[in-house]
């Protein structure tokens, strides 16, 4: 069995925790038409302390989401619009010479808009390969590194990354090892007719409300060591490893009908993402342990931008999302 246990304070915050997730949604409703599996996504990535790749087309409130998600949740937001003359000290901070009250000049560090918890990198693949990596950095370590001096990040972080899928001529689209880094990658779809009818009612008027706060910081980072805590039993640690690796064209497990249409599989990390972002869901629904279900709900957004497709799949017009899916149904556990 599982090494994780949860004590009887355990089992009560998870019970808050569940009834925190609900009022976010109520709360995030009175702005946000819509758009329910997104928020679910987004809050799984919060609490496992992960990242996530927003992708839909402009127009689709990703910034409204995201700044109102940072609101509820009296956390820090910044917004950094990537573009191509952007460099690494535009986002990190920079020394700059200031002159002290003894009227001597030295070197003082002004922070950037990384310096936050919740971090929108708007349209990241405009940006080139060195501010990429700086923002890579940080998500990784949590830290900057500015002229050789390393400068912790705030606690919590979170990097939420946008793509457009339009206009990609002349951009610097993530390499696949970047694209590792983040747990998930959720799609954001156009709203039904009834939902856009809503949105035009809804944002047309005069300001929108101001939101609720139903979290601190410190609440957050306490949440997140609980998400750790959830116990995953045995057989779904094999499960997600089994599922992982039948992604890999050359292994031995990989079924037939895949090997034609994947050129690379997912790495040990999504085995890791899976778990986690497993827990965190179990958590979020007031569960005491992960269940099968939880890690067929996030294997979607989690395994789908790690699976490269072969040219004969994008002539079949198959997408890495469809491999994933039947992947899951035949998985046995």
């Amino acid at each position: 069995m599982t090494t994780d246990t949860l004590n009887d304070n355990d089992v009560d915050a998870i019970n808050r925790l569940a009834d925190i997730c609900q009022q976010l949604r109520v709360e995030l409703a009175r702005v946000i038409v819509g758009q329910q599996e997104t928020i679910e996504q987004l809050v799984v990535c919060l609490f496992a302390r992960r990242h996530a790749l927003l992708m839909g087309v402009p127009g689709l409130a990703k910034t409204l989401l995201v700044s109102k998600l940072a609101e509820t949740m009296s956390l820090d937001f910044s917004r950094i619009q990537f573009t191509p003359d952007l460099m690494p000290m535009d986002i990190t901070g920079t020394d700059i010479l200031q002159e002290s009250d003894q009227g001597r000049r030295e070197f003082q560090f002004v922070k950037g808009p990384l310096f936050a918890n919740i971090v929108l990198a708007d349209e990241i693949n405009r940006a080139p390969p060195k501010t990429q990596a700086a923002m890579l950095e940080a998500m990784q370590e949590h830290r900057v590194t500015v002229l050789g001096k390393h400068f912790p990040l705030d606690e919590p972080f979170m990097v939420l990354a946008t793509q457009n899928p339009v206009e990609q001529e002349g951009t610097y689209p993530l390499p696949e090892a970047q694209l590792d880094r983040f747990m998930s990658l959720i799609e954001l779809d156009y709203p039904s007719e009834a939902e856009e009818i809503q949105i035009a009612k809804t944002t047309t008027g005069d300001e929108l409300p101001q939101l609720a706060h139903l979290l601190t910081a410190e609440d957050i980072l306490g949440y997140q060591h609980l998400v750790r805590r959830v116990p995953v039993p045995d057989h779904l640690y094999t499960y997600a490893a089994r599922l992982v690796r039948k992604t890999r064209p050359d292994g031995e497990t990989a079924p037939d009908w895949m090997r034609p249409l994947v050129s690379w599989g997912a790495g040990p990390r999504a085995v890791q993402n899976l778990i986690l972002g497993a827990k965190s869901r179990a958590a979020l629904k007031g569960s005491y342990m992960v269940r099968l279900e939880d890690i067929q709900h996030v294997a979607p957004s989690v395994l789908t931008h790690r699976i490269i497709t072969t040219f004969a799949a994008q002539s079949e017009r198959v997408t890495a999302k469809t491999i994933v899916k039947r992947l899951v149904e035949e998985t046995a556990v």
